[in-house]
């Protein structure tokens, strides 16, 4: 089963990884605990989220997480990216340390950079990096190919991520991640100007049931997954505006699904609707303006800037701040310049 926070980049097509038969005398056994027995390295967490998001089915059909295996049933997993081994290729590729010590260390991602080799990504990741500068990193159960990952940012999202390099390490770190005691905060321009201008967004999240690669809010709670952002704005530029976004919860895209939620898209986030001008008229001048911010940014506006933790052996806390990269200055630059001679 693969990690809950990875997403298919463009193709939605599904790989089956396994095909279980039931025994003719199998009793009554929930699926989870059914195929707890069944798959290598796989978490009951991973199994429910699995199940949730629709890549288990029985007898070709989709079952909720308490369903009961029966006699004979056909259980099959299938993943948005085709089986692969999980041997990884180690690839020379500068990494941007910000901080380094014999049991971790923090880097400042570029956008454009996939965390972990996946479907249609399976060179020039972090992880290929991390395998040529550093030997024998651990890797969590259930997370095989993924040496030092505790968390992930999106490729197209730059900013910080911490990397352990040793046992301890790994699952203290994890383990601040499932207490949500990670202290993490994002800068991200939207679309729009959020009323109030600090709030917090307490909606479910989940993959959307009609497009996988699509994470989308569940405001009665009853699909998805808990999830928690505050946000305040940092700066109204009329048309769009920069806000800070902490997360209490790291669903997968979930600044980018809560903010769509409230009616705020990430400035050129095409996945979320906001590669499409949601704000100001569209005459010819500022139609050429937004597309040449566009231009100036050609991904989602998100940056991972500040990441704060208690080291995991010297219990030490930590925290880290990131500038903005060059892309996320320009597009700013060129917003405040519009607003104050339009």
């Amino acid at each position: 089963m693969r990690d809950a926070d990875t997403l298919p980049d463009d193709d939605d097509e599904l790989f089956e990884h396994h095909r279980i038969v039931a025994d003719p005398k199998q009793s009554l056994l929930r699926i989870d605990k059914f195929l707890m027995d069944r798959l290598p390295n796989v978490t009951r967490t991973k199994i429910q989220t699995g199940i949730h998001d629709g890549f288990v089915r029985v007898n070709d059909k989709a079952i909720k997480p308490n369903y009961k295996i029966h006699p004979n049933d056909v259980i099959t997993v299938s993943l948005p990216e085709p089986p692969r081994d999980t041997d990884i290729v180690p690839e020379n590729i500068p990494l941007n340390i910000v901080f380094e010590d014999e049991h971790l260390l923090v880097i400042n991602k570029p956008a454009g950079m996939v965390v972990h080799p996946a479907y249609q990504n399976w060179n020039g990741t972090v992880v290929n990096a991390l395998a040529y500068h550093f030997q024998n990193l651990p890797q969590m159960q259930g997370n095989e190919g993924r040496p030092g990952l505790v968390h992930r940012i999106d490729k197209d999202t730059s900013g910080l991520l911490v990397i352990a390099k040793d046992e301890i390490s790994l699952s203290g770190l994890a383990k601040q991640f499932f207490d949500h005691s990670i202290e993490r905060t994002y800068n991200a321009l939207v679309w729009g100007v959020p009323e109030p201008a600090a709030g917090t967004i307490h909606v479910n999240v989940g993959r959307s049931l009609k497009d996988r690669r699509v994470t989308v809010a569940f405001p009665n709670g009853d699909m998805g997954r808990h999830a928690i952002t505050h946000y305040k704005m940092l700066r109204d530029f009329r048309y769009v505006s920069l806000i800070e976004c902490k997360l209490e919860t790291g669903r997968t895209h979930q600044i980018r699904a809560h903010m769509k939620y409230i009616g705020h898209p990430l400035f050129n986030d095409a996945t979320y609707g906001g590669d499409q001008i949601l704000k100001g008229t569209t005459f010819s001048k500022y139609k050429q303006f937004v597309e040449n911010c566009f231009e100036a940014i050609p991904r989602q506006a998100l940056h991972a800037k500040t990441l704060g933790f208690i080291h995991p052996v010297t219990k030490q806390f930590l925290q880290f701040d990131s500038a903005l990269p060059q892309d996320f200055m320009d597009v700013l630059d060129k917003w405040e310049n519009y607003v104050k001679y339009n």
